[in-house]
């Protein structure tokens, strides 16, 4: 029965990210995989991601967005593996505290390609701080950007 509430916890973030985030829907955002220990987002590109129109590079600002929704949701993630209460109020209340303390994003190559992925995993799931580790790659899995993130939990 717990197993099953945090499925449908799991999914109703999954949700609340992809559909629910003006932001993320406006970057075409889809979440490709997600349980308690991946995430994985998608964006294909589109002229309106562009920072660099001479060269149609994904602009700097999608690489951190992406890296940091990743983040959020492995620890949101994180969050609802270790829940005991799943009624919906005391999920709102929790959630609603989750925010990033700290990004940091490497960009090891410019951010050419057709789709992008993102992906993460937790580093550290502490019961106030945790400290999740993104990579984004393009369709031929050239790795464009990595991040560390820290995120208040509780």
């Amino acid at each position: 029965m717990k197993q099953m509430l945090k499925k449908m916890a799991l999914s109703g973030i999954a949700n609340l990210f992809a559909e629910k985030m003006p932001f993320n829907k406006l970057i075409g955002m889809q979440v490709t995989h997600y349980d308690f220990e991946k995430v994985e987002l998608r964006i294909k590109m589109d002229d309106k991601l562009i920072g660099n129109p001479f060269h149609n590079i994904l602009h700097g600002g999608v690489t951190a967005s992406l890296l940091d929704v990743a983040g959020g949701m492995i620890v949101a993630a994180s969050c609802i593996d270790e829940l005991e209460d799943f009624s919906p109020s005391y999920l709102k209340e929790r959630f609603s505290r989750l925010g990033t303390i700290d990004l940091r994003v490497d960009y090891l190559r410019p951010g050419r390609g057709n789709e992008f992925i993102a992906t993460a995993h937790i580093i550290r799931a502490g019961s106030k701080v945790a400290v999740a580790r993104m990579e984004l790659h393009n369709e031929e899995g050239t790795h464009i950007a990595f991040g560390t993130g820290t995120y208040l939990v509780g």
